[in-house]
């Protein structure tokens, strides 16, 4: 028997056979070819056979995951048919001879490098589905064909180096009971899908494919990270409790989906979701979410071969606004540059792309862009609750500068007799220090913040989470950055009818709810699976205690203190973390 620890990406406990699946490794042909009409045909049928499977596939995810999980094979297809990627597959071809799977393989390794090495995990994470869709190309030129997980005879937990979409699109779902991989994060393909499935995942786990052999007995344990491998009866006992708890657990968690987030003395906090586009809306409310907040509209943009215009815009915020009759939905508005930019939309290097032209920023120099944007939301006010948010601020200036450009699209639509909320709420996201110690300031000109934990974390911290030398000092715990959550908070208890809610990963964090519950928070914004788990706990404190806690935090000096602190006084409350 030997035990590994990686990241938790699913939580759960499953026990179950090992199978191990490795991919067939495409060589390609690196020599110079003499017909590159010969290589640009091949290359053509490959896509339109990759369209047909992805067809297929996309047909089969909606019957047995529904819309959400089918509308990644759509967006799948659209990098089949993107410009930029058959354009430059074919200039590969034309231009130095290189044969059609050669070309397919070095420009797709150079849009997953784009999308990798983005800042924002959510959007780094994107590089798998580039790399799947490019990998489905190069076996349909090369006529490969891999190990097929569709048709399994027994329940096993998937070993892997990593799993594509297509990959679990295409497997047995009523056999597969955990993942474990030797790479990903949470916010990678692989674990979103898991949660998805409702089944266990570790991930991050280096050699798992090296040191487990198919037929291995193994433990997937996602509550603490660790798979356990050919365990012994005791340890086969010992997980057949706690899998047996944890599922007593989850009963309790359905019982709370129609309830309040409210505490045991009566302090009532909204639980709301973060989106990516309005697919992501049914997962929100079937776990309990009462609103939106955040809604990350840059994948418009970044799944749009051109810039969206305002009737497409008006559409989308439309839809989700009428999902949420009584909820808010806060739309933030653009947040593109630094490590996310538009095949569309040229933009300059920068030598510090994350402190340069991004967010709010690049609006006010494309003021054209912003304005459309705007009018689209405040169009779509009429049909809900629309918060309008503007991402990246570091002052009153900006708010205000921003602010008037609003007035401007009030004042056309005005003139132009277009319904819209007059009294629409704007606020702003608190990601930088500098708005986080002004925010008694900059909150004269808004009506909420939403904390972005991890912009700030890194801003704060001075650490690039994406970079493995020194991820190891992003801390959402440490001192400082709870120190400037209280601040934010702190302001907004004295004003009436403001909140402060937060978006980042924080948010979504079980060992995080009841510190930032303490320190005041009045809006959880987090992925969708996220929300029961949150509530469970929120409804499983009293206020007063979780402040004693918070209070207590803020007088230790080291992030690792504060999260010993926390663990200890959830296990005092039998909750899982």
């Amino acid at each position: 028997m030997f035990v590994k620890e990686g990241i938790i990406a699913s939580p759960g406990i499953v026990i179950a056979k090992a199978l191990v699946y490795e991919k067939v490794i495409v060589e390609v042909n690196k020599n110079k070819v003499e017909n590159p009409d010969k290589e640009i045909e091949k290359f053509q049928n490959a896509i339109k056979k990759s369209h047909e499977q992805l067809e297929t596939i996309r047909i089969q995810a909606i019957s047995e995951l529904g819309e959400e999980e089918g509308a990644i094979f759509e967006a799948h297809a659209m990098v089949l048919d993107d410009p930029e990627f058959v354009e430059g597959v074919e200039a590969e071809i034309n231009d130095s001879h290189l044969s059609a799977d050669n070309a397919v393989k070095i420009v797709t390794d150079r849009f997953y490098e784009i999308f990798d090495q983005m800042d924002d995990p959510y959007f780094s994470a994107r590089a798998a589905d580039i790399k799947d869709v490019g990998t489905r190309v190069l076996q349909n030129i090369l006529g490969i064909v891999q190990a097929d997980l569709s048709q399994l005879d027994e329940d096993v937990i998937i070993i892997a180096d990593d799993l594509t979409p297509s990959d679990t699109a295409q497997m047995d779902k009523k056999r597969v009971k955990g993942f474990a991989t030797n790479i990903g994060s949470r916010t990678s393909h692989t674990a979103i899908m898991a949660r998805s499935l409702e089944i266990p995942a570790v991930l991050g786990l280096c050699d798992i494919t090296e040191t487990v052999k198919t037929g291995d007995l193994m433990v997937v344990d996602g509550l603490t990270g660790r798979v356990c491998v050919n365990p012994g009866n005791e340890e086969l006992e010992f997980y057949e409790k706690e899998k047996q708890k944890y599922l007593d657990y989850l009963k309790e968690l359905e019982e709370l989906k129609d309830l309040d987030a409210i505490t045991l003395d009566g302090r009532k906090v909204e639980l709301v979701g973060n989106i990516g586009e309005p697919n992501d809306v049914a997962g929100v409310l079937k776990n309990g979410g009462v609103g939106i907040g955040l809604y990350r509209t840059e994948f418009l943009y970044m799944n749009s071969d051109v810039m969206p215009g305002e009737e497409k815009q008006f559409a989308a915020y439309r839809s989700v606004l009428e999902a949420f009759p009584d909820g808010p939905v806060i739309i933030r508005t653009l947040d593109i540059g630094g490590d996310k930019k538009l095949p569309y939309l040229p933009m300059d290097d920068e030598l510090n792309p994350f402190l340069g032209l991004r967010a709010i920023r690049l609006c006010f120099k494309e003021v054209g862009l912003f304005k459309i944007q705007l009018r689209a939301i405040l169009r779509a006010s009429v049909y809900g609750h629309a918060h309008i948010m503007f991402p990246m601020i570091s002052s009153i200036t900006e708010v205000r500068q921003a602010k008037a450009i609003l007035q401007d699209c009030m004042n056309e639509l005005d003139d132009e007799q277009i319904a819209y909320d007059k009294d629409v709420k704007v606020g702003v996201m608190i990601e930088i220090p500098s708005a986080a110690i002004a925010a008694d300031i900059i909150s004269k000109e808004v009506d909420f913040f939403s904390i972005g934990t991890n912009d700030l974390c890194q801003y704060t911290l001075a650490v690039d989470r994406m970079n493995q030398e020194v991820s190891y000092l992003y801390d959402p715990f440490n001192p400082a950055i709870l120190r400037l959550i209280q601040l934010v908070t702190a302001t907004s208890d004295k004003k009436d009818q403001f909140f402060t809610g937060m978006c980042g990963e924080m948010a979504g964090d079980p060992l995080a709810a009841i510190l930032l519950l303490g320190l005041g928070l009045d809006e959880f914004s987090m992925s969708a699976l996220s929300i029961p788990q949150i509530k469970k706990i929120i409804r499983s404190v009293r206020y007063e205690d979780a402040k004693a806690i918070a209070t207590a935090a803020l007088n230790m000096e080291t992030g690792e203190e504060i999260m010993d602190f926390v663990q200890e006084s959830m296990k005092k409350l039998n909750l899982y973390i």
